[in-house]
């Protein structure tokens, strides 16, 4: 089994910034590919951001490129997601999830573990 708890999250003005992160624990974490995936009210969960288990290989959706971060700190067992450029429509709870390979996907379907959940919410 792996936990994973995020934080981090919390109400910013558009155009600001947050930095989630999420404390894995359970198994080795190298082994992981890890993912930020979104869920706002009444829509369907959506992949945010993946990064490979090494660190060398992300990926993210059209939507956030250019303004999310997605990093990882295999020694300390932690996954960032570094936010800038805040919008409206990135409110929703951000959740953290794993994947037991070298690589991650973009399918919710495709990860292992997922964490609770942390609420961000940008006012105009």
């Amino acid at each position: 089994q792996v936990q994973l708890v995020e934080s981090g999250g919390g109400l910013v003005q558009a155009g600001g910034s947050l930095r989630l992160s999420c404390a894995a624990s359970g198994r080795t974490f190298s082994n992981y590919a890890m993912g930020w995936f979104r869920q706002a009210p009444g829509k369907e969960r959506e992949f945010v951001a993946g990064i490979s288990s090494s660190g060398r290989s992300t990926d993210y959706a059209d939507s956030v490129k250019g303004r999310f971060t997605i990093s990882r700190e295999n020694a300390g067992n932690t996954v960032y997601l570094q936010m800038n450029s805040l919008k409206p429509e990135d409110t929703a709870v951000y959740y953290c999830a794993a994947r037991y390979s070298r690589f991650g996907g973009v399918r919710r379907a495709e990860y292992d573990y997922w964490g609770q959940g942390t609420q961000v919410t940008v006012s105009q």
